[in-house]
């Protein structure tokens, strides 16, 4: 298993690479930016709504869930949550 990247209650984005995208309270209007807006705040590529997995995660599963619901809504089609969270990664030996 790959290392998640980023600080406590931050959303990655994973796909070949993960990243830390927002905070969940950031989220919306993350998701909702202009590409080059998202690139320059985030220093990451936005996602599109066409990829195929969006892996959302937290701490221990809450926030995760409650992120990759907000992006479905949003459109995104590929949005996937990781219920096991940080914790069962890192029990795994991550």
């Amino acid at each position: 298993m790959r290392a998640p990247v980023g600080r406590p209650g931050s959303i990655p984005a994973a796909g070949d690479r993960a990243r830390t995208m927002a905070a969940v309270s950031e989220l919306e209007s993350a998701l909702q930016m202009e590409p080059a807006a998202f690139q320059a705040l985030y220093s990451a590529e936005k996602p599109k709504l066409e990829d195929d997995n969006l892996i959302f995660f937290c701490q221990i599963g809450k926030r995760g869930l409650q992120a990759t619901q907000l992006a479905q809504r949003l459109g995104y089609r590929g949005a996937r949550n990781y219920a096991g969270a940080y914790r069962e990664w890192f029990q795994k030996g991550g």
